[in-house]
């Protein structure tokens, strides 16, 4: 099993108040799974992302990620295995804009031990993954919103990482760039076998799924799978 929640909690301090976000949260995601976490605003699914991630710890319970106890990590390690084996996508693309495509990839393997041609090799072919070798020497500036989240997934891939959590990935896009990102975070899951949490309120992209995780109110709802929820109406 590739994560495995159990009795996880999350808690935040306000003031004097504890305010509950996760409540008891019980869940297993399979090696080479994708999935799709979705619910109303306020739910605690891109809390439960960031918890998965090592982003965040929770206040209660046990985490394991690939047999690995993340919540009981200090800070240094936590650091160390979120660069190793998690690669993270997100909405607005987060790319520096004074960095080329190609130098943006390459951005996380400047803190390993490959020299500077293993670093130009993985890079390239990371872009040449999402259908970008023609546009490594472009800017953020002169690439569409589809193009730059395409260059923001090869970065997430280049470390070659257990796990990709997408938060929003299609929310910035158009139709048509969004049914390419996910494309691309398919093929990455059928042909790679990378797991995939992705944290989604659009009902096509989570279509995309291999089964839809549904969370309102700090509690898991269900974990359908995408098949069997096609009809489903999407949430707000």
């Amino acid at each position: 099993m590739m994560i495995e929640a159990r009795n996880l909690s999350k808690s935040y301090r306000r003031g004097g108040q504890v305010v509950p976000v996760l409540s008891a949260i019980d869940l297993d995601i399979g090696a080479g799974e994708f999935v799709a976490l979705m619910g109303p605003s306020g739910s605690g699914k891109s809390t439960l992302l960031n918890l998965i991630a090592g982003i965040d710890k929770p206040s209660a319970g046990v985490l394991r990620v690939n047999g690995l106890d993340i919540a009981s990590l200090g800070e240094a390690q936590l650091a160390d295995w979120r660069a190793r084996a998690v690669g993270f996508i997100f909405q607005f693309y987060n790319l520096l804009p004074v960095l080329t495509a190609f130098e943006n990839v390459e951005l996380p393997l400047l803190l390993t031990r490959l020299t500077r041609r293993e670093r130009r090799e993985h890079a390239e072919t990371a872009l040449a993954m999402v259908g970008l070798s023609d546009r490594m020497k472009h800017y953020p500036s002169e690439l569409s919103g589809g193009q730059q989240q395409r260059v923001a997934i090869a970065r997430a891939i280049i470390t070659d990482p257990e796990i990709l959590v997408a938060d929003e990935p299609t929310g910035d896009l158009d139709r048509v760039s969004a049914a390419e990102v996910l494309d691309l975070l398919e093929r990455l899951n059928a042909q790679m076998g990378k797991t995939i949490v992705m944290v989604t309120h659009d009902q096509r992209a989570a279509e995309a799924a291999h089964r839809l995780i549904h969370l309102d109110k700090g509690v898991l709802i269900n974990g359908r799978h995408a098949e069997a929820a096609h009809d489903a109406p999407a949430s707000s």
